[in-house]
């Protein structure tokens, strides 16, 4: 039974270990989903910036026209850089969600072990517990047959 106990160990030690690996592995997936995030805030800022350069030249007393069409045309590709951007977030989200459902099930099937191990070790207790009531009954019948048996032979 000890050995089943130690084994029962060794598997939560594996359990330990492989959850710590997922672990880390969601940490790095979510710093990168932070990251496409960040990028795709600096998009959005710039995109913003653009819009309030062209306010400010269409309100100018004098149009330039050159400097209009650059703006629109800056505007127009941050749009479509920021909507590249949001299929890498909306990818990485996805990541993040299948990481973290590994994750959910490598600390359920963690706690699963460590509920089975204690489990085996209470049995394992009573059993070794059992075991010496057993043996202190027979120790205790020996004396007394001991004794029965000295008292028999002095009579």
């Amino acid at each position: 039974m000890a050995r089943f106990v130690y084994r029962m160990q060794s598997v939560l030690n594996i359990k330990q270990k492989t959850e710590g690996q997922i672990k880390m592995e969601f940490a790095e997936t979510q710093a990168e989903l932070n990251r496409q995030i960040d990028i795709l805030n600096e998009y959005v800022d710039r995109k913003e910036k653009y819009l309030q350069e062209a306010e400010e030249l269409r309100n100018e007393a004098s149009l330039k026209l050159q400097d209009i069409l650059d703006n629109q045309y800056a505007t127009a590709q941050m749009d479509s850089m920021i909507v590249a951007q949001l299929k890498i977030v909306r990818k990485q989200e996805a990541e993040v969600e299948k990481v973290r459902i590994r994750l959910t099930r490598a600390i359920q099937e963690r706690k699963m072990q460590e509920t089975l191990r204690d489990r085996a070790f209470a049995e394992y207790l009573e059993e070794e517990k059992q075991e010496e009531a057993k043996e202190t009954d027979q120790r205790t019948s020996f004396t007394y047959t001991k004794r029965q048996r000295e008292n028999a032979s002095e009579e």
